[in-house]
């Protein structure tokens, strides 16, 4: 009870990052943490379950009623998550707003969450600037940088990858500082580093690059190299890099876009012994560049490939790397519960993907949020595939998204991320059921995300 549930997970992401990190003092460091950690547990588990059971001994009968409230306990939890009563518990518990609680515990507890805080002079070392200029498989909009090449110049790093969504709302903020700063003496440098197999595609990088406006360097590091020289974990990361080439901010995730210009002003400052202009940059994202309202998203991102799949619904459960036809679970009506979702049709789930192998195929999900995307790639040969989008089993007509029209109609011409819902931030956002019927063969669809 105190170990087992959550001693897979942990161990995993341990296991994962040395992995990709290497043999180092930082992961052997680590393992040994853990292994203490599950130790110590299990040991206080023994020294106080047995001392408990003494006491309980004392009593005539009492060890057999607390086993048997402990068995009736377990039938009742196994009747409830048997109903879906736990989901329903879940799901109310997850909406709860707990951003201002937390706010009142780091003001309380004076957490430094790596910001500027009222200093702004607290910027410290993080570490050197890593060599980028080997590491890169090619650059963008530049001939190869160096670090010798960048001393005396402020540097923005940003991790991104095209079919992200995260980093697509980031990418407006990013685009707007390289242009402001750019003759103060920052750089800007991009480094897209691909999440699915199609984004090690250069063609596709380049293309994207175009389509999304942008100018400045980009960095391709297909191979991880770069994101394994700065430790990386997280689309989009930002790292800010002084005139001497050390790290002195980091930020992870979208968000927090006047701290981070404050920083890019702050090093700037440093450079040249001189203000910077001190006003913020003013972004209207629109389309997929449009701010989420995070209050409204309940909604994980979600994979459909088997590799990181969860909260799949269909029967049968997913068959890997096989041709399979999936239905809804008629036990249920065909109903979801939120963030369940399933497969209707003859499809072929691999590590990435779903891969569509009749046409008329079917995704079905139970969603909450305001927006919902989904990465898609036309099959073998990039022949389009059309769709039609429901909502709530009728077309979306207002709440439709940039990539179709009213009516749910769209095609499928390449592979990226393609917005399908936007509801109106003027009406309550609840939970929906989306529904994408593929009316030709061979689309591959690989990810939801929210916002």
């Amino acid at each position: 009870l105190l170990w087992a549930p959550c001693a897979g997970p942990i161990l995993g992401l341990i296991l994962t990052g040395a992995a990709l990190r290497g043999a180092s003092v930082g992961t052997t460091t680590l393992l040994f943490a853990y292994a203490l950690g599950a130790a110590t547990s299990l040991a206080a588990a023994l020294a106080v379950g047995g001392k408990f059971l003494k006491i309980l001994k004392k009593y005539l009968g009492a060890d057999i009623w607390v086993r048997r409230a402990l068995g009736t306990a377990v039938l009742l939890g196994v009747l409830a998550i048997s109903l879906g009563w736990d989901r329903g518990v879940l799901t109310r518990l997850s909406r709860l707003e707990t951003e201002s609680f937390e706010q009142k515990l780091v003001q309380l507890f004076k957490v430094d969450e790596g910001g500027l805080g009222s200093d702004q002079n607290s910027l410290k070392s993080e570490g050197d600037f890593p060599d980028i200029n080997h590491a890169a498989v090619e650059w963008l909009n530049s001939p190869p940088l160096t670090r010798e090449s960048l001393q005396g110049k402020v540097v923005l790093v940003d991790f991104w990858t095209y079919s992200c969504i995260n980093c697509l709302r980031s990418l407006p903020y990013v685009k707007a500082w390289a242009e402001k700063y750019k003759n103060a003496g920052l750089v800007v440098i991009g480094v897209h580093t691909p999440e699915f197999a199609f984004e090690k595609s250069l063609p596709n990088v380049k293309n994207a690059v175009s389509e999304l406006g942008l100018t400045y360097p980009i960095a391709i590091d297909s191979n991880f190299n770069i994101w394994k020289a700065f430790h990386n974990s997280y689309w989009p990361a930002h790292y800010f890099i002084d005139a001497q080439g050390k790290i002195r901010h980091h930020h992870f995730g979208e968000g927090k876009y006047e701290e981070s210009e404050r920083v890019i002003q702050e090093l700037l400052k440093e450079q040249n012994g001189a203000s910077t202009e001190q006003g913020i940059v003013k972004v209207n994202g629109t389309g997929i560049h449009a701010k989420s309202k995070i209050s409204d998203v309940v909604s994980p991102e979600t994979y459909v490939g088997f590799r990181r799949a969860a909260n799949f619904s269909s029967i049968p459960r997913i068959v890997r790397d096989q041709p399979q036809t999936y239905r809804l679970d008629t036990a249920t009506d065909g109903a979801l519960a939120l963030n369940q979702w399933g497969l209707e049709g003859r499809w072929r789930v691999e590590a990435e993907d779903a891969l569509l192998e009749k046409p008329h195929g079917k995704i079905i999900f139970r969603f909450h949020a305001r927006d919902l995307h989904l990465v898609l790639g036309p099959g073998p040969g990039g022949k389009p595939v059309r769709f039609h989008v429901r909502l709530d089993e009728n077309d979306p007509k207002e709440s439709h998204g940039v990539d179709i029209d009213e009516a749910g109609n769209g095609v499928v011409e390449k592979h990226r991320l393609y917005q399908l819902i936007r509801q109106s931030e003027s009406e309550p956002i609840g939970d929906r059921t989306f529904e994408i019927e593929f009316l030709d063969i061979g689309v591959q669809a690989f990810a939801f995300t929210f916002g």
